[in-house]
């Protein structure tokens, strides 16, 4: 059965973006780069809920990603990617699909699939719907040093408590901390 990785940068205050959505303060170097490429060599799809989804597609297929950053830019561009939403009418991006109606459902069946790990990048209401639901199998969560203030939290464990064991964490250079943690409840596979 395939896996579901939700990957996510956070300040050191636990949020995903600050108040009007900003994503400006993301602690990016050639390290993480080079992280980024190691972390799609094991991916087949991408999950984007509709605002995460609009913003990597009005950037990855540009001419200026593909400039800046090629290798990733490739991989984003060339990847199957589904976005979850109802009120997005068609998906322009290369390779995408849109899942309107019964996301639990349909996730479920998309982990039965064969085929390569599935990862939710950003996505922050989707990734805890799955969650909740419990179809997330390891949460990554990339802790910037930084103190936002103000902004989006990541988690909203709007049910129960859920226990998590860390899988394995690695810092930085730049001082990003890369926690990976198992999810499930008291640390059980999802």
């Amino acid at each position: 059965m395939r896996r579901i990785i939700w990957f996510n940068m956070v300040s050191l205050d636990g949020f995903f973006e600050g108040p009007d959505r900003q994503i400006d303060w993301h602690n990016v170097d050639e390290e993480f780069n080079e992280f980024a490429i190691e972390q799609m060599e094991s991916l087949d799809t991408l999950l984007f809920g509709r605002v995460t989804y609009e913003m990597m597609a009005s950037y990855w297929p540009t001419e200026m990603a593909v400039r800046d950053d090629p290798v990733v830019a490739g991989k984003m561009n060339g990847i199957a990617k589904i976005v979850y939403s109802t009120t997005l009418e068609k998906t322009d991006w290369n390779n995408s699909s849109l899942i309107e109606k019964d996301i639990i459902e349909e996730t479920a069946r998309l982990k039965k699939q064969p085929g390569k790990d599935m990862a939710i990048f950003g996505s922050g209401e989707l990734g805890n719907t799955l969650l909740q639901a419990g179809l997330v199998d390891e949460i990554r969560v990339m802790v910037n040093p930084i103190l936002l203030g103000d902004g989006h939290p990541l988690f909203k464990t709007e049910k129960e408590r859920q226990k998590l064991k860390l899988l394995n964490s690695r810092t930085f250079h730049n001082g990003n901390v890369l926690l990976c943690y198992q999810a499930g409840t008291n640390g059980a596979p999802a």
